[in-house]
């Protein structure tokens, strides 16, 4: 159900050619690609022309005293923006992690959440792919593992994500 549905819009009733990995990537992970192909479009250009790069470049992840500016994606940013398209990344995550489909819709909303919780935080083109891989782990663990509970979650990365 979730493997790519040929359409049927087609001129002449021909079917695009795809490659072996896009016959069995799942349809899910392409959407996901778009949505969050979209967003990272949106936010570069707010990264680059507004004074938001105090926020971008703050150290931390964790929830600051009162009057410092807030949480802070920089832990994921990338020097530059990695060659290789979301779709594609996605695709190689499911390829050889793998993981469920599910887990990747979890992860997204667990992205989703994060940046609905703190609309400061950006998702652009330095740190979308560290976070999908940070965020699909941390859904394997709570769908796919046995054991996904660490000694102290309150102190990890992935209980901020989690419970954002």
């Amino acid at each position: 159900m979730l493997a790519t549905i040929p359409s049927e819009d087609h001129v002449g009733g021909q079917q695009p050619e795809t490659s072996a990995a896009e016959a069995t990537t799942p349809r899910v992970l392409l959407i996901l690609a778009a949505i969050l192909e979209r967003l990272v479009a949106r936010n570069d250009p707010l990264v680059e022309h507004s004074g938001r790069n105090s926020l971008i470049h703050h150290v931390s992840l964790r929830p600051l005293e009162a009057g410092e500016l807030g949480m802070s994606l920089k832990v994921f940013n990338g020097v530059r923006a990695p060659n290789i398209s979301i779709a594609k990344y996605l695709e190689r995550l499911y390829k050889y992690t793998n993981c469920s489909p599910s887990c990747f819709v979890v992860g997204y909303v667990y992205i989703d959440r994060l940046v609905h919780k703190h609309p400061e935080l950006l998702v652009i083109s330095l740190n979308v792919h560290r976070l999908l891989l940070t965020s699909v782990m941390i859904a394997s663990k709570m769908l796919d593992d046995v054991y996904a509970l660490s000694l102290d979650p309150s102190s990890s990365i992935e209980f901020v994500l989690q419970f954002s």
